[in-house]
Order: C-alpha cells, then sequence, then structure tokens
C-alpha cells in the first residue's frame, strides 16, 4: 500500500525509504529520532523513542528501511506513522521506482529537448558558455543531469534540475516574443544556468536530498554565480556586457533580498526569469501535492509552498469515472 492510500487505524508493514532523520532531546534529556519515511506518492512523520543509537545506524537520509506501526490521524498532530520496529529493508524486497519519485519525461526526452533549445541561441559567446556547460562531455552536464531542483518543494528527484531549469527556459524564449525589448538569448540562457548552484548546494545519497557543507554555508546562488563566472573568465573575449547580463540573473533570480538574492531584478531578462521560475517552482508544488493527494479527495493538506491547500476537482472527478 502506498502513503498516499493509507487510512487512518491502517496496520503498516512495509518498506519505507527515510527522507530526513533527525535526532532530538525528550523532556526527560533523553534522546529520540524524528524520520520523515516515505514513497513515490508522499511521505509521512514517525518517532523512534527506545533504542535510538541502534536504530539511528540503519535509519539515516536516503536509506531503505522495512517498517510495521500503525498509520493515524488525529487532529493535534495530523498524519503520523506509530512506529513498532524499523530494520534495514533486504535487497530484493523492494521496488525502487514504488519509493523515489521522478519527473513525468524521461530524461533522454528532456535532453532532447535542452539540445533543441541550445541550437537555436545565436549570441557567439552565450553558444560558447553553453556548450561548456552542456556540452555531452562535459562534466558539469553529467551533474546537471542528474541533480534534483530542491529537497523538499518542487522537482525534488533526480533529474528535477533538469527538468525545472528547461521548463523555465522553454517558458522564457516562448514569451520573449511577445514582450518587445527582451534580449532572447540572454533570458534562455539565464534560464538554463539560474539554479546550476544547486550542483554544489544539494547532494543525492542513496535515495535522499541533502544539503552540502557548501549549500548551507554560501547558499545555492553565490555558489551558482561564481562557477558561471569562473567558465566565463576561461572563454577569450566574451562580452563584458553579456557577461554582466547573465550574472545579474543568477544572482537576482530569487526576486527580493529576503527570499535570498543579493540584488532584486533590474532588467527585462532577469525579471521574466525571476517571475517563470517562481512560476515553475509554484506549479511544481501543485505536481507534487497531486502525487499525494489520498484517493478520492478533492483538496491537499495546507502546504507551506503554496500557503493553502491545493484543490484538485478534475482528479477525483476523473477517479470516480474510473470507478
Amino acid at each position: 500500500m502506498f502513503v498516499r492510500e493509507l487510512q487512518d487505524g491502517a496496520q503498516v508493514d512495509q518498506v519505507l525509504v527515510v527522507r530526513e532523520a533527525e535526532t532530538r532531546t525528550k523532556r526527560d534529556g533523553g534522546q529520540y529520532l524524528r524520520l520523515t519515511l516515505g514513497d513515490r506518492t508522499g511521505s509521512v512523520p514517525a518517532n523512534v523513542w527506545d533504542g535510538v543509537a541502534e536504530v539511528a545506524p540503519v535509519a539515516c537520509p536516503g536509506s531503505v528501511v522495512h517498517v510495521t506501526g500503525r498509520f493515524q490521524v488525529s487532529a493535534r498532530y495530523g498524519a503520523e506513522l506509530k512506529l513498532r520496529a524499523v530494520r534495514a529493508a533486504e535487497p530484493g524486497t523492494f521496488a525502487e521506482a514504488d519509493l523515489l519519485d521522478g519527473p513525468p519525461r524521461s530524461a533522454d526526452q528532456m535532453e532532447a529537448d535542452l539540445r533543441a533549445l541550445l541550437a537555436t541561441v545565436q549570441n557567439p559567446d552565450l553558444r560558447a558558455l553553453l556548450d561548456t556547460i552542456f556540452g555531452a562531455d562535459s562534466p558539469t552536464w553529467a551533474q546537471y543531469h542528474a541533480a534534483p531542483a530542491a529537497k523538499h518543494y518542487h522537482q525534488a528527484y533526480r533529474h528535477g534540475l533538469l527538468e525545472h531549469s528547461l521548463s523555465v527556459a522553454q517558458g522564457v524564449s516562448a514569451i520573449s516574443a511577445t514582450f518587445p525589448g527582451i534580449d532572447r538569448d540572454v533570458a534562455v540562457a539565464g534560464a538554463l544556468l539560474h539554479d546550476i548552484g544547486k550542483l554544489e548546494a544539494y547532494a543525492i545519497d542513496g535515495a535522499g536530498i541533502d544539503m552540502t557543507d557548501a549549500g548551507k554555508l554560501q547558499g545555492e546562488i553565490p555558489l551558482g554565480y561564481y562557477r558561471v563566472r569562473r567558465a566565463i573568465e576561461e572563454l577569450d573575449g566574451f562580452d563584458p556586457h553579456t557577461a554582466e547580463a547573465v550574472l545579474h540573473i543568477i544572482l537576482s533570480h530569487h526576486g527580493s533580498l529576503e527570499h535570498g538574492s543579493p540584488v532584486v531584478p533590474c532588467t527585462r531578462e532577469a525579471t521574466l526569469v525571476h517571475f517563470l521560475d517562481n512560476l515553475g517552482g509554484r506549479l511544481g508544488s501543485f505536481d507534487r501535492l497531486e502525487k499525494e493527494l489520498p484517493s478520492g479527495e478533492q483538496w491537499s493538506r495546507f502546504d507551506r509552498a503554496i500557503g493553502s491547500g491545493a484543490y484538485f476537482a478534475a482528479t477525483a472527478q476523473g477517479e470516480r469515472e474510473a470507478a
């Protein structure tokens, strides 16, 4: 039974992936382990109150565990898995595809779409920069191809960065023709590169995603800025104004100082990338919530990423018609 199908009171005896694990302190000074367990349809919190020292090495983020317990939903604490036992899952007892989320399009199809988009960039400096980063033999491309876009809220799975950045760049390319004054090549390049700092900020460990030390200490925007700046400096004769335009997109794409950008968008291209990036992330959250939606339900739980529950009338209607 998938996590999204669990009902209050259901007995659980199955394999799940550990998405998060944190050792916390009880009121009496002892320790307990706070886990987030899940599969490709969603996640559920759980606590380990006893035997923390034995369970912690087994239930580390990204590990696959066999759990037994009871699923319950309370008015105060919401959904929670009351654990009786946790142990490492035996190889061959689970299908990885049941545990790991992924994009709706194949990685091969997204790469083909990316290369088709790259072929439309006419600016020679930007073509050289994009070839350096996205060339088939580039070590950066190998990382970019596999990287997640986030830890939690949108495209938090392998190939998620490619999916997110490609969709933003495709949207930017389409809208550039609608509004005058936009340098389409700069905007498309900036869209493809805006989140490249996540290559160093996030790491996939087994089935889990976590922030790296560099991600925590420096942040994905500075990491991305310096990566692209170094690549530009290694290209002879790169136009300084073009470099400034692309680097500004990377620095400003979160849109405001309080959201982590050291500067706000000050160009048409940076403004366009910011809003398409925000839209892509917001719609990605709807995708995540729809996957987790219990069968027959129209409203998701409250979600911090969108500031509300999400409404999926068509999903519930489609399930009723299929039945």
